[in-house]
Order: C-alpha cells, then structure tokens, then sequence
C-alpha cells in the first residue's frame, strides 16, 4: 500500500444515498433500533419545515384534543395560528407513537439533536406528540443538511447537485433510556476497519480498563465481519452502534459518508489515513480510542452536547431561576403567545 493517499477517498452520489435511513434499514433492521419510515409526506412539510418562525402545525399538539372535548378552557392551542397543517401525517406520528411508546425523530439523514431544549421532557430527544416531533424539527439548525441538496452532496463530484431532488423522508425510531458510554463510531476505509472510538466526549471510568477495552474491541470486530462487512456494499464508509449491556454485542444506529463533514471525534483524519496506511502491514488491528482520563483534551464533563447552538437568547432569559419542567412550561406558553400574534 502506497504512503502516499488522498486524505479522503472519492464521494460518489451512491455513496451519500446508501447512508439514507431508508435505504440501509430494511438491511440492518434485525440488528437495529425497532423504527418506523413515513413517506411520501404531504407536499408543503418542507414549505413548513423552511418557514420563518418556530410553531407547530394547526391539530398536532395532543393537548388541542383533550382541551376540545372538556369543558371552556382559557388555554389556546400551541397552534392556533399555525398556516399549516398535516392531519393524516399527525394519525400516522400517532400510531407510532402509541405503538413505540415515545419516539426519537430525525430525516433522511439528520436528527434534530441540537434541539433538546425545545421539548418539554429532560429525556433526550423523547417526543410523545404530533406536535414535538414537528418542533423539534423547526428549532434545529443540524436538519438543514437534508432540506438543501448542495449540503446533503457536498463533494459529491458525479451528479448535478443543483438538479438533484431527494423526497423528504420522516424517520421515528422507538425512544428508551441508555447509557451513552455505550455509542462507538467506526470507520472503514477501501473494505478495511481502521479505527473506532466513543462517541460521547465524556470520561468514562470503566471504559479505561484494560479488559474492557479489549472487549469492546473483540465485539466491534466481530460485529462488523458477520452483520456489516457482508451486506454494506459501499467499501468507504462511517457507522455508529451502540454495544448492549455486556459489551457483547451491538446495534446499528446509524451509517455515515467518509468525507469531511462526518465527525470523526477522537481521531483526526489525517490520523485516520496514516491507519489505513498502517492496515496493509502484517498483524493490523482497528484502533480504539477512548476518553482514558478526566484530563483528555475532549473530554467535557459539565457542558452539553451542541451547547453551542441549543439555546436562543429568549430561550436563555425564559430559563432564569426554573427548574426543567417550570422552563418547559414558560417556553411552551412564550410560543402560544408568539404564535397567537400571527
């Protein structure tokens, strides 16, 4: 193998399209999170989706319903002025619902991660309605990736970006509480597993120890020889799982193009390809890198995730002096206001 290498290999549409949800779920679903696609969607959501403005769509917000069949409430709606509105996509948000319990939402390829504040649970990205699935959606800035195709093919070379129309797609994947120490992002180069990493910038104790990074190592590599190697047919590519328990085994969460804007987190790129570099020599295994001490340079114990862009300034004053479920219940009203001004 030659020293010598682009620091990316080439971007192909393909390889961009592959890592749709809907295009590697129906591979992996046995081995993935239990989700849900929704498509076609009504032709205006990305008209709602692009509008100025942070609101749900008028009959989303479960709490309407309830509010309608009782007695005269003073409580307005969270979307009374709403110009929009999608009633047979709210009975099919609803039905997932019911049937998974609670769910995580993203789009063809982004999920709303940076928008946490907007929903009115401290669980992370759990939506229960119609309404938050929508909202969630309005207040992140990580879904514009999907909504523009000259950002979803950014350094795509083998098609006109311009002229190219991806169908929205609305993805709910069943919510439940786990532990983040537990998210590993893998990456492969030329058919070659170089290197793995976790994926919560966070110092995890138990993750230090010898034997435990051993296993984890063991497990991703097993993992990706029986469940990806054999059924990804891209050769380049980024994908993130999330280990049970025991470190055993694992679950696909989500695949991801090698180019630039995937996070590579512990590693840098350049990293990266010196190891792929070093994968052609005899007795070559994946590096696992993890946050070995509360002094890593990336470890960040305090600050959230996306802590830069979660909050707005007028999120920021609502907060002042509420515990979560008090801010919830002010930002949820400061919006009805907003919208009732319409």
């Amino acid at each position: 193998m030659t020293s010598k290498l682009e620091l990316f290999p080439p971007l192909t549409s393909k390889d961009v399209l592959d890592c749709q949800f809907s295009s590697w779920y129906p591979k992996f679903s046995r081995v993935s999170i239990k989700s849900t696609v929704i498509k076609p969607l009504p032709d205006n959501f990305l008209d709602y989706l692009q509008s100025d403005g942070v609101f749900a769509p008028k009959g989303s917000d479960d709490r309407s319903h309830s509010s309608e069949q009782g007695d005269d409430s003073e409580d307005e709606p969270l979307e009374t002025s709403s110009p929009f509105a999608f009633p047979d996509l709210d009975e099919k948000i609803r039905g997932v619902i019911l049937d998974y319990g609670s769910v995580f939402p993203k789009l063809n390829w982004s999920a709303p991660k940076d928008a946490q504040w907007m929903l009115s649970t401290t669980e992370f990205m759990r939506c229960t309605s119609p309404a938050e699935v929508y909202l969630a959606f309005k207040a992140s800035d990580f879904i514009q990736h999907d909504l523009v195709a000259s950002s979803a093919f950014e350094g795509v070379k083998d098609i006109d970006v311009e002229a190219i129309k991806i169908p929205l797609e609305l993805v709910l994947r069943k919510w439940y509480s786990f532990d983040r120490s537990r998210e590993f992002r893998c990456f492969v180069r030329d058919g070659v597993l170089i290197a793995a990493c976790q994926r919560d910038m966070v110092f995890y104790d138990f993750l230090a120890t010898p034997t435990t990074r051993s296993l984890i190592s063991g497990t991703i590599q097993t993992f990706w020889k029986e469940q990806v190697q054999k059924q990804w047919e891209r050769t380049n590519y980024v994908f993130d799982i999330l280990l049970t328990r025991n470190l055993e085994k694992a679950h696909i969460v989500d695949f991801n193009p090698f180019a630039p804007k995937t996070d590579s987190l512990l590693f840098t790129y350049e990293e990266l390809s010196a190891l792929f570099i070093a994968s052609g020599e005899p007795g070559f295994s994946a590096e696992l890198r993890i946050i070995d001490t509360p002094s890593h340079p990336y470890a960040n114990l305090n600050a959230p995730q996306n802590r830069h862009n979660m909050v707005p300034l007028d999120a920021l004053a609502l907060s002042s002096g509420r515990d979560a479920s008090d801010y919830a219940t002010a930002f949820a009203d400061a919006i009805q206001r907003a919208n009732a001004e319409l």
